[in-house]
């Protein structure tokens, strides 16, 4: 997109953006890869700005009514704002918007690209994105959600996201969803139904890349739709890789952690941003271990860059007399050694602070509780002894030992029985309120034991104990609690 704007001559453009794209291309690509392709300026659409007549612009804002005006009313007239514009859409544009646009004959001479991109997802590592929908849960199973505008909205957006990813990678999908799980249609509820609902608009929208020149004519991978109930377990316990441990104990925005270096200048601490992604090949290499297991490697790491590097024995021997061949040796190992200490002293540092966050709530007593409830080994009797003799556990982590026991435990909480957990554990009732909705977004007991679907949670009907999953057989365990692992893994 930044580079098929080429203009006549090799002056800088300008970048225009509005709220969603730019938080697209900031997923995608940093600031030094938008001005290699000659962007010098990047604006955003609704604000005020300064007419550049000599520099063409670039265009990447969503297919909406308002974006349409603004673009129109820049380019427009005698005196538009920019020399040419090159327009690319995040996703397919509505016939109506493209005629709005052909209707106005001064803006279509300034006009040198006019596209739709297909990128309106935002990519969170090389295999993941997200439709950036936080209150999904909310917008699609609240208590109004039904024919709400709310609801259409965030599934229709949902879905049109999730196509443009498809309309990336020239994949056509064979979309398969999550039925509902009652065997009498009669008894569906609104709920049961909403897997379907997306894939339907997931499809539809596909449908309609057929057009894109190349595109698949055919399926050629398959999109598997679930909703939470699957596994409503993942998301709450705590998980013991480096990577969920760092975003779950640390006070991180996205995969940006804040840490403090000591001053050159002896004063206050400064702060610097450090950014936990794929080109940081530490971060890549450790972050799906156990968090054990990464600081002892950490730690290995460190020890061996400070033995093997000449620079740094150098710097830590300066009594003797240098050589100039040790001198050259010095400055030619010396910005890499540097570059090398501080990536691993990052990470060290991380480590440590999660070690001492683990230390400081009682996670690892508090984690067994967790893992054995959901592998059948513990139940009420565990539960109620940790909520009495660990009064000084965290509101949030006894709400998540909670949760978990809901959603192990249905039946525990019926009656009168979930009031009084309420107050051993001293939640608050809109705590419990999340406790029951766990509960409920896993079906009852007697719905979950008269479950026959392919995706029951239940693996064993005869097993006496209660469990969620059960041991994966062959797989030695080497580090404590490292026992849980998700019901949909990717492999």
């Amino acid at each position: 997109m930044l580079g098929s704007a080429k203009s006549d001559s090799k002056s800088w453009k300008v970048l225009i953006m509005d709220k969603v794209t730019v938080k697209v291309l900031s997923h995608s690509c940093k600031m030094a890869d938008i001005t290699d392709q000659g962007v010098s300026l990047v604006e955003d659409l609704f604000r005020r700005r300064q007419p550049l007549p000599s520099m063409d612009a670039l265009y990447f804002i969503q297919p909406s009514k308002e974006n349409v005006v603004m673009f129109l009313s820049d380019m427009s007239g005698r005196e538009p704002l920019y020399k040419k514009a090159y327009v690319f859409f995040s996703s397919p544009i509505p016939k109506e918007l493209v005629n709005h646009i052909k209707c106005d004959t001064s803006v279509l001479p300034r006009i040198g690209a006019l596209r739709e991109m297909n990128l309106e997802y935002f990519p969170i590592d090389n295999q993941a994105f997200i439709t950036d929908h936080e209150r999904a849960l909310e917008e699609l199973y609240g208590e109004n959600a039904e024919n709400s505008r709310n609801f259409d909205t965030c599934l229709n957006t949902m879905a049109k996201r999730i196509a443009t990813v498809f309309a990336s990678l020239k994949e056509f999908p064979c979309v398969r969803y999550r039925s509902a799980k009652a065997s009498d249609p009669s008894l569906t509820t609104f709920r049961d139904s909403i897997p379907e609902k997306l894939a339907t608009a997931i499809w539809d929208t596909v449908l309609k890349y057929k057009s894109i020149p190349n595109f698949p004519q055919t399926e050629t991978c398959e999109l598997l739709i679930l909703d939470r109930s699957v596994d409503q377990i993942a998301p709450v316990i705590h998980e013991w890789t480096y990577d969920a441990m760092c975003h779950d104990l640390l006070d991180m925005d996205g995969n940006k952690y804040v840490v403090e270096v000591p001053s050159k200048t002896g004063g206050e601490p400064e702060k610097k941003e450090a950014l936990l992604e794929d080109h940081d090949l530490v971060w890549l290499e450790l972050r799906h271990s156990h968090i054990a297991d990464a600081s002892e490697r950490l730690h290995d790491k460190m020890t061996n860059l400070i033995s093997k590097n000449k620079a740094a024995q150098m710097q830590q021997n300066r009594d003797g007399e240098l050589s100039t061949r040790d001198l050259q040796k010095v400055v030619q190992a010396l910005p890499q050694f540097n570059e090398q200490r501080d990536r691993l002293s990052l990470h060290v540092e991380i480590a440590g602070r999660i070690n001492q966050v683990i230390r400081d709530d009682g996670l690892r007593d508090l984690g067994q509780l967790e893992q054995d409830l959901v592998f059948g080994d513990a139940g009420a009797k565990e539960v109620i002894n940790f909520l009495r003799t660990k009064q000084d556990a965290t509101p949030e982590n006894k709400l998540r030992l909670l949760m978990i026991y809901s959603s192990v435990y249905p039946e525990k909480f019926e009656d009168d029985k979930a009031s009084k957990l309420m107050k051993l554990a001293r939640l608050s009732p809109e705590d419990m309120k999340v406790v029951n909705n766990m509960r409920l977004l896993g079906g009852s007991s007697d719905s979950k034991k008269a479950s026959t679907g392919s995706f029951s949670l239940k693996f064993d009907g005869h097993k006496t104990k209660q469990a969620t999953r059960k041991d994966r057989t062959g797989e030695e365990e080497t580090w404590q609690l490292f026992r849980f692992y998700p019901m949909i893994e990717v492999k």
